[in-house]
């Protein structure tokens, strides 16, 4: 069976930094499930489908055309890394991920990412829905303010005009669509190992997750 480390959590946690960190001192696979949806959210937008149009929503979902080469994304052939990463493409990916039938057009996709060695997988069902009998799951979290604080950097690195109190309002609207959709929603795994990463930094986190993954290696 196929090692597997589930990394789950609300947007700017910072769970896709200890999940790429993880996988790369493992030398695993590695799944960034949101960017996923944020493809889907981004392809439904360009298409100009209503996400009301579930039948539609579910035939892009099956059918668009993904690559993964290095860092880069792209979709239908065009270079979108950054383009998903805006807060925009966050909710979008959001609303699309709260429709059933969406989550489990990809959720074939996902499992195909499992493979020796092992894999790291990061999103908000990792553990709970997609892989729930991964070795270790882990649920991260931080304040709704921090988040924002966390995000804010990330976007005035890249040269956009944010305002910190808009991100903390986007962030907590995001948090209660994602806990309380029908389908999947936001919750930590039965028996993960849940960290609050508020005042902590990322090698912390880090080493109290590689502490628990010894654990089980």
């Amino acid at each position: 069976m196929t090692k597997i480390i589930t990394i789950d959590g609300p947007s700017g946690s910072g769970k896709g930094t200890i999940s790429q960190r993880l996988a790369n001192h493992f030398g695993w696979h590695f799944l960034d499930s949101g960017a996923l949806y944020r493809l889907l959210g981004l392809a439904v937008n360009r298409q100009g489908i209503g996400y009301d149009e579930v039948a539609r929503v579910v035939e892009i979902a099956e059918t668009m055309s993904v690559e993964f080469v290095g860092e880069r994304v792209l979709l239908e052939g065009d270079d979108v890394t950054d383009t998903i990463r805006t807060e925009t493409a966050g909710n979008n990916a959001s609303k699309v991920a709260a429709i059933p039938q969406v989550r489990a057009a990809l959720l074939a996709w996902q499992h195909d990412y499992a493979k020796p060695p092992g894999l790291v997988a990061d999103g908000r069902d990792m553990g709970s829905v997609v892989f729930p009998d991964a070795m270790l799951k882990v649920f991260l979290t931080a304040s709704a303010e921090e988040r924002a604080k966390r995000r804010y950097k990330q976007l005035k690195e890249k040269g956009l005009d944010v305002n910190v109190r808009e991100l903390t309002v986007e962030i907590k609207e995001r948090d209660q669509r994602d806990m309380n959709r029908s389908v999947a929603p936001l919750v930590a795994a039965e028996g993960a190992l849940v960290l609050d990463s508020t005042s902590l930094s990322i090698e912390e986190v880090l080493n109290l997750v590689l502490q628990e993954a010894g654990k089980r290696l």
